[in-house]
């Protein structure tokens, strides 16, 4: 129950920490993202990437609480609980500023991606666990 528990702590922390550094490297690397990001005036490839951004984030997070919590799928679900609640009032608050696709595409993903990451997870534990043939 414990590593569950901390399974989804660590997992929350790196979607942040996943989020922030891809963030940081698209300000870096594109000017025109940089100049509009206080603004939030996104263009669609804007919006794209930053919805990339999130896939590969939550990717992240679903891959690490497999890993920490030994693959257990209630800490899996509990993750994308967790995220959920977290970006509920975030967007709700940006609603407004996004088209409604976006905020879909976005809470559609933080369902299901880091269920994915978890199950590419268990599928890399299977296949290394697999003995080999000579």
């Amino acid at each position: 129950m414990l590593r569950a528990i901390a399974a989804v702590i660590v997992a929350v922390v790196s979607w942040f920490a996943i989020a922030t550094i891809a963030n940081l490297g698209l300000r870096l690397t594109w000017h025109e993202y940089a100049q509009v990001e206080r603004a939030m005036n996104f263009t669609l490839t804007m919006l794209l990437a930053r919805l990339l951004l999130g896939t590969m984030s939550s990717l992240g997070a679903g891959f690490i609480v497999a890993w920490i919590s030994h693959s257990n799928r209630i800490a899996a679900l509990s993750l994308v609980g967790l995220l959920l609640l977290l970006f509920l009032p975030t967007h709700y608050l940006l609603w407004q500023r996004f088209p409604v696709w976006y905020h879909l595409v976005f809470f559609g993903s933080l369902i299901v991606i880091p269920l994915l990451g978890a199950k590419l997870y268990m599928a890399r534990v299977v296949i290394y666990a697999q003995p080999t043939q000579n």
